[in-house]
């Protein structure tokens, strides 16, 4: 298990550094990530798309490298929202690390929750859609209830990532 660990968050950490995003935490499997703290949100969400489809294509590898100990192939959902946040170090000394918090982590948080439910791999905001430019017209919409919002979100779940690495992230 530590043997799997490591190396799903070496891939993880990579592609999110690779894309240009800055790792937040890893928590059991779960990964949270920042993007456009330095370069503004729409950059931050084009960045964000390219990183949930490297990590996505790493998980595939993963499984194939791994296929022989796995039962079955390894899945991940990505939910990518954006907004207002704070964002700043909290800690201490070695302990000092980024972080946000926000309604925009919470609902980001629901999304990847809900890839199960919507038996996707990934889930955007239209704001994210709209801010990377990406043209998500082909894609389910749905309207979210989100606890501590009076408005649904609308969403675009999108199945397999691969569909819009050919669009313009």
């Amino acid at each position: 298990m530590v043997f799997f660990l490591k190396r799903y968050f070496e891939v993880m950490g990579e592609a999110i550094d690779r894309a240009g995003g800055v790792i937040k935490q890893f928590t059991g499997d779960g990964v949270m990530a920042l993007f456009g703290v330095y370069d503004g949100p729409e950059e931050g969400c084009r960045k964000a798309l390219r990183a949930a489809g490297a990590m996505i294509e790493g998980l595939k590898e993963m499984s194939k490298i791994l296929s022989e100990e796995l039962n079955e192939l390894l899945r991940m959902g990505v939910g990518i929202h954006t907004g207002p946040t704070v964002v700043g170090r909290m800690g201490l000394g070695a302990a000092l690390y980024l972080t946000a918090v926000g309604d925009t982590v919470h609902v980001a948080s629901r999304f990847q929750d809900r890839t199960k439910e919507y038996a996707c791999q990934l889930i955007i905001s239209e704001q994210v859609a709209e801010r990377a430019g990406l043209d998500v017209s082909g894609f389910p919409q749905h309207e979210l209830a989100v606890r501590n919002r009076t408005e649904p979100i609308v969403i675009r779940t999108i199945e397999n990532v691969e569909e819009i690495s050919g669009k313009s992230v």
